[in-house]
């Protein structure tokens, strides 16, 4: 059987891995990503891309917080920023990411 046939496994983990699979325009159970998907994400990314930023410390906790509150406790995660020298989390953040837990 050859490799082509195939659909490419991801071989990064993590955001690395999802980045690869849109590259390659192929979900992780090996089905092709819509064309108007992709170029939804392409759109918007292009957007982002373009967006002026406020610093990257600020981005740094923008994606501390976001991608921390599904792994870490609250009242452990604002130890984590306040111990760094972040802002602690504010309450519309605990609402948002931690509201339904």
């Amino acid at each position: 059987m050859s490799t082509e046939s195939n659909p490419a496994k991801p071989t990064a983990k993590g955001a690395d891995a999802v980045d690869e699979a849109i590259a390659q325009g192929i979900d992780f159970d090996g089905t092709p990503i819509p064309p108007a998907k992709l170029e939804l994400y392409h759109q918007v990314m292009a957007l982002e891309a373009n967006r002026q930023r406020s610093g990257v410390s600020n981005t740094m906790r923008s994606r501390i917080v976001r991608i921390g509150a599904k792994h870490i406790p609250q009242a452990e995660l604002n130890q984590k920023l306040i111990d760094a020298g972040f802002a602690p989390l504010k309450d519309k953040e605990i609402a948002f990411f931690y509201g339904g837990k």
